[in-house]
């Protein structure tokens, strides 16, 4: 159960890799994807990959007062660059946070191909940004996922 929560109007974007996160930042990013992904999804637990420490890997969020309200990650495959753990606080969703991290995302990509892993249901929502399935579906942690990737333009 969620409790409404005044909103700064004005949520900051923030961008690091993880050696120059803060143990307050690390935790904030954490908490953000454990809400969003076990307690509301309830997923027995996020992913645990090691790629967030990777020294390539981009975290970016948007944060007001303090608080992650949204989040993805950008990873460096090489030759491709992949879009992942994207989440908004639920207090937050429907002000286009997640939907200008995508856009923030995309653009420091450097015109790379982009894959990613899409809950089913946002298939659609991807496809705004370009991205397009890729292969079959599958299951991820019980929900139901589709591999996309989006060319360079």
């Amino acid at each position: 159960m969620t409790s409404a929560r005044p909103l700064s109007p004005e949520p900051r974007l923030r961008r690091a890799r993880f050696a120059d996160l803060t143990p307050f930042e690390v935790y904030g990013l954490c908490r953000l994807r454990v809400d969003v992904f076990v307690v509301e999804q309830e997923c027995p637990y996020p992913e645990l990959d090691g790629r967030d420490v990777e020294p390539a890997t981009e975290h970016l969020w948007f944060e007001a007062g303090g608080e992650v309200l949204a989040t993805i990650r950008v990873l460096d495959d090489g030759a491709t660059r992949a879009i992942g753990r994207v989440a908004t606080a639920a207090h937050a969703r429907g002000r286009g946070l997640a939907a200008r991290l995508i856009e923030e995302g995309i653009g420091r990509c450097g015109g790379a191909p982009i894959t990613l892993g899409a809950q089913a249901h946002l298939e659609p929502w991807y496809e705004r940004f370009g991205f397009r399935r890729s292969g079959p579906g599958y299951v991820e942690d019980g929900i139901p996922h589709v591999p996309m990737r989006r060319e360079p333009a």
